[in-house]
């Protein structure tokens, strides 16, 4: 009998099983290795947020604390993880380049930061723009710096709104407007801490408006209640002098009890004063000591 030769070469029944059962395997296999991957990637941004996450960063997820300043013992680390969740994430490169230029690598922070901003970040351009007022690592360019700080006061960071502010007239540009930056930061006010915290002092000063201490004071309360330091201590001084609202003693050491523990220097000298409220003066007025009770 003449057996067809497709037939020799065609797979039986069960070797057919086996191949599909393989296939279905590896299939399975890849399927389950795509979420570890995933997991790899995302343990790349978190370990590059824990080293060099900054405080001020509007991209910053709210769960991270952040630190104003990358770590020496951690630059190695913050450049390792951040270089690679770069990849994806624009948080990742703003914080790659705090990364480099905490190791003096500006031209890679540079680098890192025209990505950053590229890509929306508003503190790369804050970054930026500093530096192009400064100087620092490139020529200076004041007009290149107003650009970058409108854009970032203009998507509300409230550092592009201070640094608008400040920075002074010159090639032609407007100067800093007061009024200008109010507008901006109530804007970013609306959820920014930074930015009421900074909108409170200007209308505790009266700068680009009219004075407004009770304002003054509840936006001092809104980023107070987001642990903002320097919020915390202006509390503190309203609270104890009674003013833009009732006059608190207690609640006024609290506040500042809880500024002074995050750093605030002006509050553990209000604390200083609290406990020690009679000053010892000599002849011409200058203080010697306080009296401590």
């Amino acid at each position: 009998m003449c057996v067809p030769t497709n037939y020799l070469h065609t797979p039986s029944f069960a070797a057919m099983s086996r191949i599909v059962a393989s296939a279905m395997a590896v299939g399975l296999a890849t399927w389950l290795a795509a979420p570890s991957l995933i997991e790899a990637q995302s343990a790349d941004l978190v370990l590059c947020d824990r080293v060099a996450a900054d405080p001020a960063d509007p991209d910053k997820p709210a769960d991270v604390k952040g630190s104003p300043d990358v770590a020496p013992s951690d630059i190695a680390t913050a450049i390792k993880y951040c270089r690679v969740a770069s990849a994806s994430s624009r948080r990742a490169l703003y914080q790659l380049g705090r990364a480099y230029a905490a190791n003096r690598q500006m031209p890679e922070a540079i680098g890192a930061w025209r990505k950053a901003a590229d890509k929306g970040s508003t503190s790369a351009m804050v970054e930026l723009g500093v530096l192009y007022g400064t100087g620092s690592g490139v020529a200076r360019d004041e007009a290149q710096a107003r650009k970058l700080f409108e854009r970032a006061a203009n998507a509300g960071n409230p550092r592009g709104v201070s640094n608008l502010a400040a920075l002074s007239g010159g090639g032609g540009g407007a100067g800093a407007d007061p009024a200008r930056s109010r507008e901006l930061l109530a804007k970013a006010a609306e959820t920014n801490p930074e930015a009421q915290y900074q909108l409170g002092l200007m209308l505790a000063d009266g700068a680009g408006g009219a004075r407004d201490d009770v304002g003054a004071r509840n936006l001092f309360e809104k980023a107070a209640a987001q642990n903002h330091p320097g919020a915390l201590e202006r509390m503190g001084e309203f609270t104890q002098e009674g003013r833009g609202g009732p006059k608190d003693t207690a609640a006024a050491k609290a506040y500042y009890e809880r500024a002074a523990a995050l750093g605030d220097e002006d509050a553990k000298t209000a604390l200083k004063r609290l406990e020690c409220p009679y000053a010892i003066k000599d002849k011409r007025g200058n203080l010697v000591t306080n009296l401590c009770f």
